[in-house]
């Protein structure tokens, strides 16, 4: 029996563009492909590893052509819209479902800082969680199994009673090999409010 439900945030509840900020950043930083050291600084700075001083320090360091501003608007351009319907989903589980509500999410200060000035209800998001995760502020991340075994321990929960949900099938995949149920969902045609009718073999 599913006792909680487990979300990502980008491209479950508000919508990203990954390709085009990846095209975006290319044709910035004139590069085919991105270097190991620039995947690496993104992976530290979404873990809180380094601060966004230091992360923005690296990138004109790296490319001194460009300012603070550039950088963070190629940072932040993958960040899209946040339809209200999806928040109206998020309440009615809230008010009219017993699951214990997780969010669990890839990000870093710069996203979440955009998103707070973006989303005007991003508050009353966050509310309708019973925990809400960052890896920037747990200093874990996706698709690390020990991410996955900190949820479980810190909600006294057992993988099979969880659902996690998440648009990276790298992540559902490890999910799935924990013992959780999964719905790796397909965000060009597959929409959160939908999830009783996709995963009903779960819930009826």
């Amino acid at each position: 029996m599913i006792k909680a439900l487990i979300f990502d945030f980008g491209d479950v509840f508000i919508n990203l563009d990954k390709q085009g900020a990846i095209n975006h950043a290319l044709k910035l930083f004139n590069l085919s492909e991105f270097p190991p050291d620039l995947w690496e600084t993104n992976l530290r700075y979404e873990i809180g590893a380094i601060s966004t001083e230091d992360f923005l320090r690296f990138y004109t360091s790296r490319f001194p052509n460009l300012t603070k501003n550039d950088i963070i608007n190629a940072w932040n351009y993958i960040i899209k819209d946040f339809p209200v319907y999806r928040l109206d989903f998020l309440r009615a589980l809230k008010l009219k479902t017993n699951y214990k509500l997780i969010l669990l999410s890839n990000t870093n200060t710069l996203h979440i800082e955009l998103v707070k000035q973006r989303i005007s209800f991003y508050d009353e998001f966050k509310s309708c969680f019973d925990a809400f995760y960052l890896s920037h502020e747990i200093n874990l991340r996706k698709p690390n199994a020990s991410i996955f075994e900190f949820v479980l321990s810190e909600n006294n929960l057992e993988a099979e009673t969880c659902l996690f949900i998440d648009d990276t099938k790298e992540n559902t995949d490890v999910a799935k090999q924990l013992g959780f149920q999964t719905w790796n969902i397909d965000e060009t045609n597959e929409d959160i409010i939908n999830l009783f009718q996709i995963k009903k073999d779960l819930f009826f």
